[in-house]
């Protein structure tokens, strides 16, 4: 799993916003429970993560998708071409028939 150095920093932000919002929330109503703070940065950590892999693999689909279309081109080209052979050889012997028929008249 590949991590951009932005996408890094924004979840580090977000974990420190989380603890303190948590922090000044808390501070607010006169509670200074670290068990809640823990949860909140653990749970702020863990949806940076999950976004982190949603992105992740958003990136392997979109890499598969292109490697799929970059054959499907390159198929496409071959057929054409094969089809272009076939079409040349078939219309050298029209021509060729034509001719013959053209002397015999």
């Amino acid at each position: 799993m590949v991590v951009e150095v932005r996408d890094a920093i924004f979840a580090v932000v977000m974990v420190c916003a989380a603890f303190v919002l948590s922090l000044r929330i808390l501070s607010t109503y006169n509670k200074n429970d670290p068990v809640i703070v823990l949860a909140v940065v653990v749970l702020t950590a863990m949806i940076a993560l999950l976004f982190l892999s949603v992105e992740e693999r958003l990136r392997r689909i979109e890499n598969d998708i292109s490697e799929k279309e970059r054959s499907i081109r390159v198929s496409m080209q071959s057929v054409e071409d094969e089809v272009r052979e076939r079409v040349d050889a078939a219309m050298s012997r029209f021509e060729e028939i034509a001719r013959k028929w053209g002397r015999h008249r």
